[in-house]
């Protein structure tokens, strides 16, 4: 039986996506990929094995991050 988890807030999809890579959008037309470990009420995302990314390139390998969520303009998991 495939049951799919209910998404009722955004943070609940947010949630879904912990483990998972996510591609980050922030103001100033930066792009960060990673694997979301955490976040918090204000979007706050630590992301593992994170790269920074130009035109879809990666532009440097940075590690563990800590993005400030009053900076993101989208998060795509």
């Amino acid at each position: 039986m495939n049951r799919q988890k209910n998404v009722q807030r955004p943070l609940d999809a947010l949630g879904q996506a912990v483990n998972s890579p996510v591609l980050i959008k922030l103001k100033g037309d930066r792009e960060f990929r990673g694997i979301l470990k955490s976040f918090d009420l204000h979007i706050n995302l630590v992301l593992d094995d994170a790269e920074e990314l130009e035109k879809g390139e990666i532009l440097r390998r940075l590690g563990t991050v800590l993005i400030r969520g009053d900076n993101i303009v989208y998060i795509s998991p």
